[in-house]
């Protein structure tokens, strides 16, 4: 037991440097690219714009939701007035940027991570070697350049509109005073509060998209099946260890943080 926990936890340095040298080499090649803000549009329009709907919506229902929960428990204490305090730092601290980068893995993650398996098996990746194009750079460089652009921008986007969801669900259906709801979220918010937010979206955006990307372009070597069979496994296995890592990294930034 003993030798499989060690040789466990000898995998998991071995793939976390193999991720570090494969994100690094990416960027890395980005710069070295021909075209390099073209390919960052799309990249942007891929990571950001699409993206943009589903962030905004459950960025609603979730400012929906912490109106409705927080008000029938700050109201046992008489502190129902505290409503705007408690939704506005909630999502900018926490539920912003963790909430943004899970819906950007599900949507644009796993495309990635799929179209990337699948062009390692039908030989393009190999082809680009062949005409001595960094594949890292060319394929995965622009995404995770676009990802210090856009997860900050989405996360942005989720806060206000949660805030406002917060407004609608405690101050329009419920009995909470609009201008004391506002009036807390103007007194309670501090730079501090929105830099660490913003600092959550560019690692999470960071550690995401390159799980996704390493998953997916590596498919031939980490999936368990071949072929169709082994992308559609790297993508789940994708999305899955990018959610996990979402999480230990917001522990691990919050612990330092507070």
């Amino acid at each position: 037991m003993i030798q499989r926990a060690g040789q466990a936890a000898i995998s998991l340095v071995f793939e976390l440097g193999e991720l570090s040298v494969f994100s690094l080499g990416a960027l890395r090649g980005f710069f070295e690219q021909r075209n390099r803000l073209a390919k960052l549009a799309v990249a942007i329009h891929e990571i950001g714009l699409r993206c943009l709907p589903i962030v905004a919506i459950v960025g609603m229902f979730t400012g929906l939701v912490m109106g409705l929960q927080l008000y029938y428990t700050l109201v046992k204490f008489g502190a129902e007035s505290a409503l705007g305090t408690a939704v506005a730092l909630s999502i900018i601290r926490e539920l912003g940027p963790v909430l943004t980068a899970l819906m950007v893995v599900g949507q644009a993650g796993s495309a990635m991570a799929s179209e990337l398996g699948i062009q390692r098996n039908d030989e393009q990746i190999d082809a680009l070697e062949t005409m001595s194009i960094e594949p890292r750079g060319f394929l995965v460089g622009p995404r995770l350049a676009a990802t210090f652009l856009c997860f900050p921008i989405l996360t942005a986007v989720f806060d206000l509109i949660g805030i406002f969801g917060g407004y609608l669900s405690g101050s329009v259906l419920l009995n909470v005073d609009g201008g004391v709801y506002w009036n807390r979220v103007f007194e309670s918010v501090t730079w501090a509060d929105v830099q660490g937010g913003f600092i959550k979206a560019l690692v999470f955006g960071f550690v995401t998209i390159s799980i996704c990307a390493f998953r997916g372009f590596n498919t031939h070597r980490k999936a368990s099946f071949p072929g169709v069979r082994g992308v559609s496994e790297s993508a789940t296995r994708a999305v899955v260890w990018s959610s996990v890592s979402v999480l230990a990294a917001d522990y691990l930034i919050t612990s330092f943080l507070l």
